[in-house]
């Protein structure tokens, strides 16, 4: 009898659902640029691939990368200083991280453990208190900037309490694009015509005094939320005297400061937390990009314990905030906990520092030597951002007056001209920002050298050279070939 069920068991298994016309995994490796854009444009972004044409983008499609450089379908290399808006700290395919997935994937370890504790959760999260300054040492971990910043605000929102429910944030700011923080990243681009929470307030950045003025004309107001550089504005920072008096007045008006270190933190300015450049400290924070070590998707929010107690301090209230699905998954943490030590093995947030500096200073002789084009190089480390003159302010004089009514309508055309010029003529690529378009973003991995450095100089230089006639010349002859 039993050997009948199972048999009749075995019958009914067998599969009977047809199968669609799926790619394997050799399929899509073969696929060329044709088929690439042809699925591209039915069934991702059409939009998207309109401005990867205007740059020459679509011509590219990546074969491997390794360390500093992609390799396109011709072999050729392309210097990164994108770097995936600051995703790259370790480069691409860090052998040491490469290498710790592949031993995970060998021993057949446990990917999702939701009923029980998991070894690499919590190893992460006490590497992540460690090298979190102050009392920050309550974690959450999710699988993107997004999820992090979500933990963040809610968990002080949670702690700041029912009667203090309103958060202040900043002109130009990207907390990311989910509906929460959505409601608190400013620009009409990404909040569309969504119906967003609207217990906002909004502050110029870097303004303490519009700061202390919300505080003081609002009791309700319970937590500010603020990059400590604002990569898509522009690589924007305040100054040391302002972190200090933020710190100072959140302690007086008990208001709790979320500082977003998602794309500035990982030792990408120098230390591993942005804010820790001025001696200050946050009540709650959140990482991501680099934690993932450029080979997975991971975010953390890391709390003050005393913050996170109030949110979820009970058995009544620990599961409001747990962690989703994939929050904690096997071979991401692995992944998170290789990256962490290799980041202070091979010395990275030093070299961010001591590169970095040597980037900028290279830059600076550039912007001395091309005044007329570059208007002002500023940044820390890893994050640099180079703003370019509106389009009319680089034209020759005479044709200025004529060419200033457009600059608004032409904004980012100059960068994204001397971007395009960079990959197709030099093979390096470079990243823009969001809400300034006139600013070229350089966030390279923290393994570059002075070699890439000033691999990268010679060819803007060259680029800058050719003048403002030529750079649009050039380019407009390149799009009708």
């Amino acid at each position: 009898m039993n050997s009948q069920v199972r048999l009749a068991h075995t019958e009914v298994s067998t599969p009977v659902t047809p199968k669609p016309a799926l790619l394997s995994v050799d399929d899509a490796k073969a696929l060329d640029l044709a088929k690439m854009t042809e699925i591209f444009t039915s069934h991702l972004n059409p939009g998207q691939l309109h401005f990867m044409k205007l740059l020459g983008f679509h011509k590219i499609k990546v074969e491997r990368a390794d360390g500093m450089y992609y390799y396109d379908q011709n072999g050729r290399k392309i210097l990164d200083f994108f770097g995936g808006f600051g995703s790259l700290a370790f480069g691409h395919n860090h052998p040491r991280i490469v290498a710790a997935r592949q031993a995970f994937q060998n021993e057949k370890r446990h990917e999702i453990a939701i009923a029980f504790m998991s070894q690499y959760a919590t190893a992460l999260a006490h590497n992540l208190a460690a090298c979190s300054p102050g009392d920050l040492d309550m974690v959450f971990l999710g699988s993107s900037g997004s999820e992090a910043m979500e933990a963040a605000i809610k968990v002080a929102e949670r702690a700041a309490g029912p009667a203090k429910p309103k958060i202040v944030y900043a002109t130009n700011s990207f907390h990311g694009k989910t509906k929460g923080v959505l409601s608190i990243t400013d620009g009409p681009l990404y909040r569309g015509e969504f119906k967003l929470v609207e217990n906002n307030v909004r502050v110029p950045f870097g303004d303490i005094e519009a700061i202390e003025n919300a505080f003081r004309s609002d009791p309700q107001i319970g937590v500010i939320v603020l990059e400590t550089v604002q990569g898509g504005g522009g690589i924007i920072q305040a100054d040391e005297a302002f972190w200090k008096k933020l710190r100072q007045l959140c302690d007086q008006y008990g208001v709790l400061w979320v500082a977003d270190e998602v794309q500035c933190g990982f030792g990408r300015t120098g230390k591993f937390y942005a804010f820790e450049h001025y001696g200050v400290v946050p009540d709650v924070t959140a990482l991501a990009k680099s934690l993932g070590g450029g080979k997975a998707a991971m975010g953390a929010m890391i709390a003050r314990r005393e913050v996170y107690m109030k949110a979820y301090g009970t058995p009544k209230t620990a599961m409001i905030h747990a962690m989703a699905t994939f929050g904690g998954i096997g071979e991401a943490c692995i992944t998170s906990i290789e990256a962490l030590n290799v980041l202070y093995d091979e010395g990275l947030i030093d070299n961010s520092a001591e590169v970095g500096d040597y980037l900028l200073e290279r830059l600076q002789a550039l912007q001395a030597r091309y005044p007329t084009l570059l208007k002002e190089v500023r940044g820390k480390g890893m994050m640099v951002g180079l703003e370019f003159h509106d389009f009319s302010q680089a034209m020759p004089m005479v044709l200025r007056p004529l060419l200033s009514v457009l600059d608004d309508k032409l904004k980012g055309s100059l960068p994204g001209f001397i971007g395009s010029h960079l990959l197709r003529d030099h093979g390096v690529l470079v990243a823009f920002t969001e809400y300034n378009r006139n600013v070229i973003r350089l966030e390279p991995p923290l393994i570059c050298e002075r070699s890439h450095v000033d691999d990268f100089i010679t060819a803007l230089d060259e680029v800058l050279s050719r003048g403002i006639v030529k750079i649009v010349r050039d380019f407009v002859t390149a799009q009708m070939k």
